[in-house]
């Protein structure tokens, strides 16, 4: 008699809300138009800081990482998902879902050290602005770019290949939109305290070590700009630093609450909303924030309309 093995599915269900059709096609329109607008967003980013010279600078070097970290982002997930809200087919195939976690796993790591550099970044511009061009170097830079990618790779191997080899139960109903590690966690039907523990002190690692940095980074940028004489000069400290801080802000407190307690009630019950939010609305909202709210942007679009 053939039997489906345990630990290697054929394939897996991604439940979603497919106890709610309405919900779901609302939802299907929803994150296909922030999907498009994620796609316009961080590529007309990614372009403007590569045509117009005045972009040629660190911070915008690392905006464009942060741009094409939400483009594979999304595009690792955001697909596959509105696949499942159109039809009654929900399933993934094993190899499917493992490289979607590879990509998922690998690409959040990525973006919270990247957010930390960025900080580092905003740090020198405010706290050691006449020595700014010396220490962030373009040397520097693309070393400390090298470091994300590096970071993201460590963090999706430490996780994702323990994840995959859990003995999950004979439903293979994930119930969730994407396949992450907290959902695939409840799916199994072995003892998982190892994985539990082992996600924890991943979610330490790359989570909270690297917020409370970034914390402790605006504290002292927050003391250089109130020590600023000129309101003008303290405006445009904070407008430098604001867009990365709303950021930041709106990445880590929704990954925060998934990654932490993977197993708790909340993170069963909202854990969806918040998967939502963290794959489809904040990597959406990431480059209008720097584009609405950061002038050197509006006067790079203006230019290239002017050539235009």
């Amino acid at each position: 008699m053939n039997r489906v093995n345990d630990t290697t599915p054929e394939g897996f269900i991604l439940l979603g809300f497919s106890d709610s059709p309405r919900l779901e096609i609302t939802l299907f329109v929803v994150v296909s138009i922030f999907y498009m607008i994620t796609l316009v967003g961080n590529i007309t980013i990614i372009l403007l800081s590569h045509i117009d010279s005045h972009l040629h600078t660190p911070m915008y070097f690392f905006l464009t990482q942060l741009s094409f970290l939400d483009l594979c982002f999304t595009t690792s997930c955001i697909p596959q998902m509105l696949v499942n809200l159109w039809g009654p087919d929900k399933t993934i195939s094993y190899l499917g879902c493992a490289a979607q976690l590879y990509i998922f796993l690998g690409l959040g790591a990525a973006e919270c050290v990247l957010l930390l550099v960025m900080a580092f970044d905003r740090y020198i511009a405010v706290c050691r602005p006449l020595h700014y061009a010396v220490i962030m170097h373009p040397r520097l830079c693309k070393k400390l770019v090298f470091m994300v990618w590096v970071s993201g790779i460590f963090g999706t191997l430490v996780q994702s290949p323990t994840t995959m080899k859990l003995p999950f139960c004979r439903h293979h109903k994930v119930d969730d939109f994407v396949c992450e590690v907290p959902a695939l966690i409840r799916l199994a039907c072995g003892d998982t305290h190892v994985n539990e523990l082992q996600i924890s002190v991943i979610a330490g690692i790359f989570l909270m070590v690297p917020l409370l940095l970034i914390l402790v980074s605006y504290g002292s940028i927050a003391q250089a700009v109130l020590a600023i004489q000129s309101q003008e000069g303290r405006s445009k400290a904070f407008r430098t630093c604001s867009s990365h801080l709303v950021v930041v802000l709106l990445f880590y407190c929704s990954g925060t609450a998934v990654y932490i307690q993977p197993r708790s009630y909340f993170s069963q019950k909202g854990g969806k909303f918040l998967t939502l939010f963290y794959t489809v609305v904040t990597p959406t909202l990431n480059p209008l924030i720097y584009t609405l709210r950061n002038k050197d942007m509006k006067e790079a679009l203006k230019r290239l309309f002017k050539k235009e």
